[in-house]
């Protein structure tokens, strides 16, 4: 696929992007560049490759999850204007 100069300058317009006589050219350029890399990558045969989440086969270690903080709660809800069952109460933003 191809895009001519005509096309470049309409997709442009249509991605509200100000694009000038004198770069038209080498965007148009830049453009075809970028569709003849995508049809290179769509020629791959990728059917028998498995998806993958991280490119390196590698396991992350993780820490134990143990409470290292005490629990304040109590006094922080103790001196708020209000408060309900172990939550504060905030007046309505939205209506």
């Amino acid at each position: 696929m191809s895009l001519d100069k005509k096309q470049v300058k309409e997709i442009a317009q249509l991605a509200r992007l100000k694009i000038d006589d004198s770069e038209v050219q080498q965007t148009t350029a830049e453009l075809n560049n970028i569709l003849n890399l995508m049809a290179e990558l769509n020629e791959i045969d990728t059917e028998h490759v498995e998806p993958m989440a991280h490119p390196l086969d590698m396991s992350q270690r993780l820490r134990e999850d143990v409470v290292s903080e005490t629990d304040l709660s109590e006094e922080f809800q103790a001196i708020a204007p209000k408060t309900g069952k172990q939550h504060f109460l905030v007046p309505t933003v939205i209506e």
